[in-house]
């Protein structure tokens, strides 16, 4: 059989008896389709038989990196490697897994299917920052970008601006930015809207403002994003949950979307919201269940 993927890495964060389990049987399946596999050195090396390879390594010769375990472990795999132009596709070992929808019990069958060409690209942006111009060292995020209060109960102060357009001044507990894969993610919880992937729009929702009119806004990805922190007060800046950053009285931050975008692989049959019906809960019923 021709494949679609012939270098393949495996990359996971996790470390279980059942995410080894499934490591091991995706190492076989690859290899019985005849795939080169390339284990990722962040694996458990006692339960990993064979060899390791750096992430640069993956980088340069990885056509595809199967990312295994919850959505949080697909960001990482994606910051790491989907970043660098390596399609993603990711096994669902997580609650949630709107990232990762190959469920482990059908993983060879999709894995057979997927090589053989039967798939679906699925292109996603990243966001990115600088604080006074300068880059942030890790500063790329695929859900989310958050600037928050470090105290409790404490508000930040902060103006916002579009395009270097002034827009308003705020005191809130902070502001989610977050790109159309990030609204299933941390803005879903302060009610932001759910944004299709194919529509390119970031999200701008604050955190608890205080002021009686405040709202969810959508502007257009192309759009430069700028947060001018006001006054003394204790505040960061973190990127999909994960590295987070001090930030200072005066600071401006810069987000912009990537250039470079993320390649999604999906099975074929792949639906965003047949995704919504299972993973939020939303109405399985067909119209006829509700007819009186």
């Amino acid at each position: 059989m021709s494949l679609k993927f012939n270098k393949i890495a495996i990359y996971s964060s996790l470390n279980s008896k059942k995410v080894n389990a499934i490591i091991s049987q995706t190492e076989e399946v690859l290899e019985n389709l005849g795939a080169k596999v390339l284990k990722s050195n962040t694996l458990n090396r006692k339960s990993s038989k064979g060899k390791l390879y750096s992430d640069s390594y993956i980088i340069k010769n990885a056509d595809l990196a199967v990312i295994i375990g919850g959505d949080g472990t697909l960001l990482s795999g994606s910051r790491k490697f989907g970043i660098r132009g390596i399609p993603i596709l990711g096994v669902n070992l997580g609650t949630l897994g709107f990232l990762t929808d190959i469920a482990p019990e059908s993983l060879t069958a999709t894995l057979k299917e997927i090589l053989g060409g039967k798939l679906i690209k699925d292109k996603r942006f990243f966001l990115e920052a600088r604080v006074n111009r300068q880059r942030i060292k890790k500063s790329i995020a695929l859900n989310e970008i958050v600037i928050h209060s470090d105290a409790v109960a404490q508000m930040i102060e902060y103006e916002l601006y579009l395009d270097d357009n002034f827009v308003y001044r705020q005191r809130a507990d902070g502001i989610i930015i977050s790109s159309p894969t990030g609204s299933t993610a941390y803005s879903l919880s302060g009610n932001g809207p759910i944004v299709h992937p194919d529509v390119s729009a970031i999200t701008l929702l604050p955190m608890f403002p205080h002021t009686l009119n405040s709202r969810p806004m959508l502007i257009d990805s192309k759009t430069t994003i700028k947060v001018k922190i006001l006054k003394n007060q204790n505040c960061s800046i973190s990127f999909d949950s994960h590295n987070k950053f001090k930030l200072s009285l005066g600071d401006e931050i810069t987000i912009n979307k990537t250039a470079e975008e993320l390649i999604l692989i999906h099975p074929k049959g792949h639906d965003f919201y047949s995704a919504c019906r299972e993973k939020l809960g939303w109405s399985l019923g067909t119209p006829k269940d509700y007819i009186i």
